[in-house]
C-alpha cells in the first residue's frame, strides 16, 4: 500500500450494491398522487417517490413520481436533502439520485445556493467523491460531474486555483481521507475527464465558455505531467492507463496544441503494442494529431511522421495474421496524419521523402489484401486522403506543383490499378456465401471507389482512359491468357465511373470501347449490369456519334427481357432515348416492339415499367409528326382497354393496384412526351408544320380516354392513391403540353370540382394550382378557373368548420393554391363570389398546425396576400379589420417553440407587412404586445419595445428582418446568449 503522499496503483474493485429500494424505505408503499404537497421535501418522500418510479408497474404513477422528483430537485430544500440520499447505507439508485440532484442544483440553480455556503459545498463535495471513489461507478461519475460544474461556476474569479487544488487534494489525500491511493487516482482521473466535457455540454454564453476554456487550458502543463507520469509507469494497471488516455482526449477539446502534447503522444505510440489498450490508444493518437491547429507546429508534425512510419511492421504482421482491428487502427492513424496535415507536410519540401513514405504507407492500406468488407475494413478509410492530396498538390504554386506532379502522377496511376482491383467482385462461390449486409456494404464501397476514380480523372486526364482501354483490349483479345469476368467488369466499371460525370466527348478511345462491348460474353449478371450502366453513361457521347448506336442498342434491347437486369437495362434505354431521340427513327420500331413485349409480359417491376414509358415518351415525341399519333395509339390502346376492363369490375383490393399501375404508365408516358421542347430543333433538322394545339397527340388520347377516366374516378373517389394517380395523368400532361392542353381545361375544371366535392384531397388542389400557373392569365379560361376556385374555397372552409386537424395535407395545398392565385392572377380575388375573408381565417387557423410544411405554406399565402393590399380592395379592407389579429397570431407563433427554419418564414410575413402596411404596423404591433406575458413570460417590456423599434425601422433588408425575428424567438424561449444561439 502506498503512503499518504502518493497515488497508489494497487488493484481495487468497486463493490456493487444490489439490494432493492425496499431495504431503505422499509417496505412501505405510499403512492404519490397529483395533489401531493411539495412545499417541504423530506428524505422519506424521495425514497417513496424513487420506489414508485423504479418499481411500480403503473405508468401513470411512474409519471407522477417523475414529475414530483423533478420538482423536488428544483426546490431550495434539495441543497440539504441530497446529502442524506448519499449516505453509505443507501442503495445505489438512491445515491445516484442524490448525486444527480446535487448536479442539477449546481448546474441549473446556482443562484439558489445559500449565502456563505460555497466553501462548505466544495469541501463536502470533494469528500463525497472520495467516499465513492471505490464505487458504485455511476454515483462516482455523477458526483465528479457535479464537482466539475461547481468548478466552472467559480473559475477563475472565486477559485482560480481549482485544478491545482484538486490535483493536490487527491494526490495527498487531504480532504479525501476515506479513499486509498488507487481509488483516489481513479477518482481524480474521472474528475479531469468530465471537466472539459461539462464545459462542452453546459448552457452558458459563448464569451463565458471562451473564458473558461482559456482558464482550464492554462492548467494543461500540470495535468499533462501527471497523465504522462501515470501512462509511463510500468506497474500501472490497464484501467488507470485507459482512464488517462480518455482524459487526454477530453482535454484536447480545450484546443491543446500538438507542441504541448508531444511527450504524451510518444507514450501513446508505445502503448499501441499492448493489445488490451490498442483501441483507446488509437483513439487518443488520432485525436491528438487531428487537431487542425497542429499546422502551426510543423516541427512537431515532422516528429510524428517517423513514429507513424514505425508502425509499418506492426501493420504488416496484423495483415498477415488477419487482425482486422489492428490493421484498421494503424490505418486510421496514418490517414489522420496525412489527411489533416497534407498541406503542411507538402510545404516541407526538404522532407518530401518522409511524406512520400507516408503516402506509400497509405497506399498499402488502400490495397490491403482481401475483399472488403469480409476480409478487411481498412481500405475504405483511405479514399478521402487521395482527394485531399490531389487538391493540395494542384493548389500549390507552379514550381512546387511541377515537382510534386512528377512524383505523384505515377502514384495516382498506381492508385487506379489498386482501386480497380479492390472493386473486383469475388469468385462466384465466395460471393454466394456473403450476407445481404456484406453485399450492401460492398456496393456502397464500389460507389465510393467510383467517385474517387471520377475525381482522379481530373488529375490524370485522357491518359487514364487510354490506360483503361489498352488493358481492356488486352483482356478481350489475348487468347493465350484467359481473363476472368471480374477483371473485365472492373475495367468497365472504371470507364463507367468516369463517363458518368465527366465529358468524354473528346476522347479518342470511346469508339474503340463501343466496338469492344459486343465482343464481351456477359455470362454473369454483375458483368451484364456493368455493361448496361456503361452504355447508359455514354448516352450523351452516342448522341454526337449516332452511327455507333447500331453497335450497342441491340445489346440493350436483348437485355430488356432479363428481369435480373431490370434496373441497369431500363436505365440505359431511358438515357439513350432521352439523349439520342432525334437519331432513333430507324430503331424506333425495334424499341417499341421490345418495350411493348416486356410490358405485356410484366417482366419488370412497376418503377422500371414507368421508366420504360418515360423512354418511349422521349422516343415518340421526336418521330416525324405523321407517325406520332399512330404509334402513340398502338402503345396506349392495350393499356386503356385493360383499364376499361378493370373499371367494369367491382372495386376491390385486387384491381386497385392494377388500376393505379396503368394510370402511372400513362402519366409517365405523357411526362416526357414533349413536342414543344423539340420544335426548334425539328425546324432546323427538317421542315415541319406546327400542329394546331387541338391536334396534339396527347390531347387526342386524353379526349378519347376522358369518359373512361371519369368512370374510374367515380368508382375510386374514396381511395386517395387512385385519385392521386388520376390527377398525376393530367398534371404531368399539363406540365409537358403547357398551352396545347387548352382544349381540356374546361372539362378538367369540372372534373376537379366533382372529385373535390365528393372527397377533398390535396392532389386535386395541386392540380388546380398547376392550372392556375399555366392558364391563370388567359381570358379564355378565366370563367371555369374562377368557378373552380370559388367551389374549392367554399368546400375547404367547411372542412375548417368541421375540424381540419386531420387534413394537414389539404390545408397545406389550399394555402399553396391561393398563394399561386395571388402571384399569377390576383384579379381572381376581384370575384364577388370568392370568400376572401374565409381564406384569411383559414390561414389564421393554419398557424396552429404543428406540421412545418403547412406553416411554411401559410406564411407564403399571407406574404402574397399582404403584398396586394393596394391593388385588391377586398384585401385592403380585410387587413384594416383583421390585420391586428394576423399580427397577434404571428407573434404567438414566433414566441412559441419556433424552430429556426420557421422563424425565417414568419419574418417574410412581417417584412411584407412592414413594406406594404407601414402606417398601421406601429399601432398593431404595440397593441398586440401590450398584454403582460404575451407572447412569452421571458420577455420584458424593454424587449418588446426594442423589437417594435427594430421592426418599424426595417423596410429594406429581408435578411436583417430574419435576424430580428430569430433574436426575438430566442428571447421568447429564454435562450438568448446560450450556445443554442449559434446553431439557430
Amino acid at each position: 500500500m502506498a503512503g499518504d503522499g502518493e497515488l497508489s496503483l494497487d488493484a481495487c474493485d468497486g463493490v456493487g450494491v444490489t439490494s432493492s429500494l425496499d431495504e431503505s424505505v422499509g417496505g412501505g408503499e405510499a403512492a404519490l398522487g397529483p395533489d401531493s404537497k411539495i412545499s417541504l421535501f423530506e428524505v422519506t418522500g424521495c425514497f417513496k417517490a424513487l420506489q414508485q418510479l423504479y418499481y411500480d408497474p403503473d405508468m401513470g404513477k411512474k409519471n407522477v413520481a417523475q414529475k414530483w422528483l423533478t420538482q423536488a430537485q428544483a426546490s431550495p430544500q434539495a441543497w440539504h436533502f441530497c446529502w442524506a440520499l448519499l449516505r453509505p447505507d443507501k442503495v445505489p439508485e438512491i445515491q445516484f439520485f442524490g448525486a444527480s440532484t446535487l448536479h442539477a442544483k449546481i448546474s441549473r440553480h446556482w443562484s439558489d445556493l445559500p449565502t456563505g455556503q460555497l466553501d462548505s459545498l466544495r469541501s463536502q463535495l470533494i469528500a463525497q467523491v472520495g467516499q465513492f471513489a471505490s464505487g458504485p461507478k455511476m454515483v462516482l461519475t455523477r458526483l465528479c460531474v457535479a464537482l466539475a460544474s461547481l468548478v466552472l461556476h467559480v473559475v477563475p474569479e472565486t477559485w482560480p486555483t481549482a485544478v491545482p487544488d484538486l490535483l493536490c487534494a487527491f494526490q495527498t489525500g487531504e480532504g479525501v481521507t476515506e479513499a486509498d491511493g488507487q481509488a483516489r487516482c481513479l477518482a481524480l482521473l474521472e474528475i479531469l475527464c468530465v471537466l472539459p466535457e461539462e464545459l462542452q455540454s453546459c448552457r452558458i454564453a459563448a464569451s463565458r465558455r471562451s473564458q473558461l476554456r482559456s482558464a482550464l487550458a492554462v492548467e494543461w502543463t500540470s495535468v499533462c505531467s501527471l497523465l504522462q507520469q501515470l501512462l509511463q509507469r510500468a506497474d500501472a494497471p490497464c484501467g488507470v492507463r485507459e482512464r488517462v488516455m480518455r482524459c487526454v482526449s477530453s482535454w484536447l477539446t480545450l484546443d491543446i496544441t500538438l507542441k504541448d502534447s508531444e511527450g504524451l503522444l510518444q507514450s501513446c505510440f508505445a502503448v499501441l503494442k499492448e493489445s488490451e489498450l490498442f483501441d483507446i490508444a488509437v483513439e487518443t493518437i488520432v485525436s491528438i494529431i487531428s487537431q487542425p491547429d497542429c499546422q502551426r507546429f510543423a516541427d512537431s508534425l515532422l516528429k510524428v511522421v517517423p513514429q507513424v512510419l514505425g508502425l509499418q511492421e506492426q501493420l504488416k504482421k496484423a495483415v498477415r495474421d488477419g487482425d482486422m482491428e489492428m490493421s484498421h487502427g494503424i490505418c486510421r492513424i496514418a490517414v489522420a496524419l496525412g489527411e489533416t496535415h497534407c498541406r503542411t507536410l507538402l510545404e516541407q519540401v526538404d522532407h518530401w521523402q518522409g511524406f512520400q513514405a507516408l503516402v506509400s504507407m497509405i497506399m498499402s492500406c488502400t490495397g490491403t489484401p482481401g475483399r472488403y468488407p469480409v476480409d478487411e475494413t481498412s481500405s475504405s478509410l483511405t479514399l478521402t486522403f487521395w482527394y485531399t492530396l490531389q487538391d493540395e498538390v494542384t493548389s500549390l504554386d507552379a514550381e512546387r506543383q511541377t515537382l510534386y506532379l512528377q512524383i505523384y502522377r505515377p502514384v495516382y496511376f498506381q492508385l487506379v490499378d489498386v482501386l480497380l482491383q479492390k472493386a473486383c467482385f469475388p469468385r462466384d462461390e465466395d460471393y454466394a456465401t456473403w450476407s445481404a449486409d456484406d453485399k450492401e456494404q460492398f456496393r456502397t464501397y464500389r460507389v465510393d471507389i467510383s467517385d474517387t476514380l471520377m475525381y482522379v480523372y481530373e488529375l490524370l486526364g485522357p491518359e487514364l482512359l487510354r490506360n483503361l482501354y489498352d488493358k481492356l483490349g488486352t483482356l478481350l483479345t489475348d487468347t493465350t491468357h484467359p481473363s476472368s469476368w471480374q477483371d473485365i467488369e472492373a475495367l468497365l466499371f472504371g470507364f463507367q465511373s468516369i463517363a458518368e460525370t465527366v465529358d468524354v466527348s473528346y476522347s479518342d478511345v470511346i469508339p474503340g470501347l463501343i466496338g469492344l462491348i459486343p465482343l464481351i460474353t456477359a455470362n454473369n449478371i454483375q458483368l451484364a449490369e456493368t455493361i448496361m450502366f456503361t452504355i447508359g453513361s455514354l448516352a450523351e457521347w452516342l448522341a454526337d456519334h449516332s452511327l455507333m448506336l447500331a453497335s450497342v442498342l441491340p445489346v440493350v434491347l436483348h437485355g430488356l427481357s432479363n428481369p435480373d437486369l431490370s434496373v441497369s437495362c431500363v436505365s440505359a434505354l431511358k438515357r439513350i432515348c432521352r439523349e439520342c431521340r432525334h437519331d432513333l427513327h430507324l430503331h424506333a420500331s425495334d424499341i417499341m416492339a421490345v418495350s411493348q413485349a416486356v410490358l405485356d409480359k410484366e417482366i419488370h417491376k412497376s418503377p422500371q415499367c414507368m421508366w420504360i414509358m418515360q423512354a418511349l415518351g422521349f422516343l415518340l415525341s421526336a418521330l416525324p409528326s405523321e407517325e406520332i399519333l399512330g404509334k402513340l395509339l398502338s402503345l396506349v390502346t392495350p393499356h386503356i382497354q385493360q383499364l376499361e376492363k378493370l373499371a367494369n369490375e367491382l372495386a376491390s383490393s385486387a384491381n386497385k393496384l392494377p388500376t393505379i399501375h396503368i394510370l402511372g404508365l400513362l402519366s409517365n408516358l405523357f411526362s416526357t412526351f414533349d413536342l414543344n421542347k423539340q420544335s426548334e430543333r425539328l425546324e432546323v433538322m427538317r421542315p415541319v408544320q406546327t400542329q394546331p394545339c387541338n391536334n396534339n397527340p396527347v390531347v387526342v388520347v386524353l379526349q378519347q380516354a376522358f369518359p373512361l377516366i371519369q368512370t374510374v374516378l367515380n368508382k375510386w373517389l374514396n381511395e386517395p392513391e387512385v385519385v392521386e394517380a388520376v390527377c398525376a395523368v393530367f398534371e404531368k400532361s399539363l406540365k409537358t403540353l403547357i398551352h396545347d392542353f387548352a382544349p381540356l381545361v374546361t372539362q378538367l375544371c369540372e372534373l376537379i370540382g366533382q372529385m373535390f366535392s365528393a372527397y377533398p384531397q390535396a392532389s386535386a388542389l395541386d392540380l388546380t394550382r398547376q392550372l392556375v400557373h399555366v392558364y391563370g392569365c388567359e381570358k379564355d379560361h378565366f370563367t371555369p378557373i374562377t368557378a373552380l376556385l370559388e367551389l374549392i374555397t367554399n368546400i375547404t372552409m367547411s372542412i375548417f368548420q368541421l375540424g381540419s386537424r386531420d387534413h394537414p395535407d389539404v390545408v397545406e395545398s389550399f394555402m399553396q393554391l391561393h398563394a399561386q392565385v395571388l402571384r399569377r392572377k390576383s384579379e381572381l380575388y376581384l370575384s364577388d363570389h370568392l370568400d376572401i375573408k374565409a381564406v384569411f381565417y383559414c390561414g389564421i387557423l393554419s398557424f396552429k398546425f404543428p406540421e412545418t410544411p403547412t406553416l411554411k405554406a401559410t406564411c407564403l399565402l399571407f406574404t402574397e396576400l399582404i403584398s396586394h393590399c393596394e391593388d385588391v380592395p377586398a384585401v385592403r379592407e380585410l387587413l384594416q379589420d383583421d390585420g391586428k389579429l394576423l399580427l397577434q397570431t404571428l407573434l404567438e407563433a414566433i414566441g412559441g417553440e419556433c424552430p429556426s427554419s420557421l422563424a425565417e418564414h414568419y419574418a417574410e410575413v412581417l417584412f411584407s407587412v412592414s413594406r406594404n402596411c407601414p402606417s398601421v404596423l406601429s399601432l398593431w404591433l404595440r397593441e398586440a404586445l401590450l398584454p403582460p406575458g404575451f407572447p412569452s413570460a421571458h420577455l420584458t417590456a424593454e424587449n418588446k419595445e426594442h423589437f417594435c423599434q427594430q421592426i418599424l425601422r426595417e423596410q429594406a433588408s429581408k435578411r436583417r428582418m430574419k435576424d430580428i425575428v430569430k433574436e426575438f424567438a430566442l428571447l421568447s424561449r429564454g435562450l438568448e446568449g446560450t450556445e443554442y444561439t449559434a446553431s439557430y
